[in-house]
């Protein structure tokens, strides 16, 4: 393997458990929000679990989707407006994903197709809708972050959060 591949496989493998571990954070809290609220109703949730493969899943999907090359129909627009438009399309991915998961789950427990979709409508659309409006809202600071590093570079965005930083000549007093 030559090293110009190894350096891209290193970049993308640092990608994905970054994304994963953001993703994590995400979800976590909103699987602790959910505990929260339901320990109020004395009814026990402890699915932390599942939000680490989630985020592990949903990070796959976004390196996918940006090997693809989805999202970048903005990319020479403001930078608010690439981060809005890739939060948004990706999070209809995560919606359709989580629509395809309520399917696959259908089919698993020998359901027919009716009934996945009687079961998708009663009882998993407004917890579908709500991880995509949570998803979007998460991608917000993840895109930022992005599109940041492709218009400053990576490594002077990485100095500019984890080195320290000179105060400019005007600022000093």
């Amino acid at each position: 393997m030559n090293e110009s591949l190894k350096a891209r496989a290193m970049d993308e493998f640092k990608l994905y458990w970054f994304c994963t571990v953001y993703l994590f954070i995400a979800l976590g809290t909103f699987m602790l929000y959910r505990r929260l609220v339901l320990a109020e109703a004395g009814v026990p949730y402890l699915n932390y679990g599942i939000a680490a493969v989630e985020a592990m899943i949903i990070a796959k999907v976004v390196l996918i989707g940006r090997a693809l090359h989805l999202g970048k129909r903005y990319e020479g627009a403001p930078l608010a407006a690439s981060v809005a438009y890739k939060s948004i399309v990706f999070g209809v991915i995560v919606l359709l994903f989580g629509v395809l998961e309520h399917v696959v789950t259908g089919l698993l427990r020998h359901r027919t197709g009716a009934q996945i979709v009687d079961d998708l409508f009663n009882l998993g659309i407004y917890e579908l809708l709500a991880r995509m409006l949570m998803m979007m809202i998460a991608f917000v600071p993840m895109f930022a972050f992005w599109e940041l590093g492709r218009v400053v570079g990576t490594t002077e965005l990485r100095d500019l959060f984890l080195k320290r930083q000179r105060p400019h000549e005007a600022e000093v007093g």
